[in-house]
C-alpha cells in the first residue's frame, strides 16, 4: 500500500508546512467524491433509489468522527467547518443578561467574533483569559496545571461559559481540555465548556476532550486532510438536552415533511439543510486512510518528531525565537525572526516553493508538521531560514 505522502499530488512540487490552514487532498479521497457524484447522478439525484446511499455515506462519515471523538454518533452533528460547527449549538444555549463568557487569549478571531456578537445580543459579559504568555514561559510538564490554574483564578460566580482551544493555533501548546470540564463541574454554575478543536483533530488522540467538552468544533480540511467545506461538532448530552436548533431547516426536523415536526434529539438538531454529499465520501476517506497509517497515538509521535526536529533546529538559527520554551507537544512550530518582517519571510520561501504562514497575534512565522513531512523538507527550511540572515 502506499504511504499518505505518495497519495497527495499538491505535495510533489513544493515543500508544504501549512497543515494548519489546509491539507492537501489525498487522490484516493478526491476519487471518492468524484465516484459519489457519478452514482448520485447514476441514480437520480433526487429518487427513491438514490437516499440509500445518501444515507450511507452520512453515517459512514458520523460514524467515523464518532469513534475519533470517544462518543456515541448522536452526539456529532455535521457541519461546513469549525466556526458553525461552534456558533451553532452555542447560539441556541439558554442564556440570561449578565452570564460571562470567559475566552481564552489565543482562540481565533472568528470564534472570538461570534462570541461577541452573542454577547451583544444576549447582554452577556466578555472576561478574558490568559494563557498565551503562560504557554510562552511555562515548561510542558508544568503547562496543564498552569492553564488549568488559570482558568481557576478566573472564573467568577457569574461564570456561563469557557472557550478555550484544545491545541492552540499560534502558540502550539496543548490545553488540558478533560481537566478544565472536571474543573467547571465543580463550579456553582456548571459553565459549559467550548473547544475549537481545528488544530487538534487529525493530529492529536482527541476522545478524551471531545467526550467532556459540551461543544468540541473541529473541520476534516486541515489534519484530516480531507475536503474543505465539511466539519463537525460532538456535543456533550447535556447541551442536547438544553440548547435549541438556531439556524433551521428540514435537517433539524425529526419528520422533514412537517413544520410541526418536533427537533431531533440528537446531534442532528444542528443540521440545517441540504449540504454537498459527496464531501462525506471524501472526508471518510481521508479519515480512513489516517487510521492506515497508525493509531492517533502512534501518528502524533511522528508529528511530535518532526516538530522537535524543527523547533532544535530554529534554536541554532541567530536571531530566531521559539514562542515555546521546549519542542512541541504536537506539530505546530511558530517563532519570530528578529529584524525581518513575517510577510516579507512567507514570500520570500514561497519564491522557494516553501510555504509556512504568519500569524497576527503574536506576530510570528508557523511551520506545520504532520506524518507526511519528511526531514528532508524540514532541513530545507532549516537551511532557508539560515540563508535569509
Amino acid at each position: 500500500m502506499a504511504s499518505l505522502r505518495a497519495l497527495m499530488p499538491a505535495l510533489a512540487n513544493k515543500t508544504y508546512f501549512n497543515y494548519g490552514g489546509q491539507g492537501p487532498l489525498p487522490t484516493p479521497s478526491l476519487e471518492a467524491i468524484t465516484a459519489s457524484w457519478g452514482r448520485i447522478q447514476e441514480l437520480g439525484p433526487f429518487t427513491t433509489a438514490v437516499w440509500p446511499f445518501i444515507e450511507q455515506e452520512v453515517a459512514r462519515v458520523r460514524r467515523s468522527l464518532a469513534a475519533a471523538c470517544g462518543v456515541g454518533a448522536h452526539r456529532i452533528s455535521l457541519t461546513e467547518n469549525v466556526t458553525s460547527g461552534c456558533v451553532l449549538p452555542l447560539w441556541g444555549l439558554p442564556w440570561q443578561p449578565g452570564d460571562e463568557l470567559l475566552i481564552g487569549d489565543c482562540e481565533h478571531p472568528g470564534v472570538v467574533a461570534a462570541c461577541q456578537e452573542l454577547a451583544r445580543r444576549e447582554q452577556l459579559t466578555i472576561k478574558p483569559l490568559a494563557v498565551q504568555q503562560r504557554c510562552r514561559s511555562t515548561p510542558q510538564a508544568q503547562l496543564p496545571e498552569a492553564a488549568l490554574a488559570a482558568v481557576e483564578q478566573a472564573l467568577t460566580p457569574r461564570s456561563r461559559l469557557v472557550v478555550l482551544s484544545h491545541l492552540l493555533w499560534n502558540t502550539g501548546a496543548v490545553m488540558p481540555i478533560a481537566a478544565v470540564a472536571q474543573l467547571l463541574q465543580g463550579h456553582p454554575r456548571q459553565p459549559w465548556l467550548l473547544v475549537d478543536a481545528a488544530q487538534s483533530m487529525g493530529s492529536l488522540p482527541v476522545a478524551e476532550a471531545a467526550a467532556t467538552a459540551d461543544i468540541y468544533a473541529f473541520t476534516g480540511h486541515k489534519w484530516c486532510c480531507g475536503p474543505e467545506g465539511l466539519g463537525g461538532v460532538a456535543v456533550s448530552e447535556r447541551l442536547l438536552e438544553q440548547a435549541q436548533p438556531t439556524l433551521i431547516g428540514w435537517r433539524s426536523l425529526a419528520h422533514e415533511g412537517s413544520a410541526a415536526s418536533s427537533f431531533h434529539r440528537d446531534g442532528r438538531r444542528f443540521e440545517v439543510a441540504t449540504s454537498c454529499l459527496p464531501l462525506c465520501s471524501g472526508l471518510a476517506t481521508s479519515l480512513n486512510l489516517l487510521e492506515a497509517e497508525g493509531t492517533a497515538e502512534q501518528r502524533l509521535a511522528r508529528i511530535q518528531a518532526g516538530s522537535a526536529r524543527l523547533w532544535r533546529g530554529l534554536q541554532g538559527i541567530p536571531g530566531v525565537q521559539t514562542l515555546l520554551p521546549e519542542p512541541p507537544p504536537a506539530g505546530l512550530v511558530s517563532f519570530s525572526l528578529e529584524g525581518r518582517s513575517t510577510a516579507a519571510v512567507v514570500n520570500q520561501l514561497g519564491e522557494q516553493g516553501i510555504w509556512i504562514r504568519r500569524l497576527d497575534d503574536p506576530d510570528c512565522l508557523r511551520a506545520c508538521t504532520h506524518i507526511t513531512t519528511t526531514d528532508d523538507e524540514i532541513d530545507l527550511l532549516l537551511e532557508a531560514l539560515s540563508a535569509l540572515n
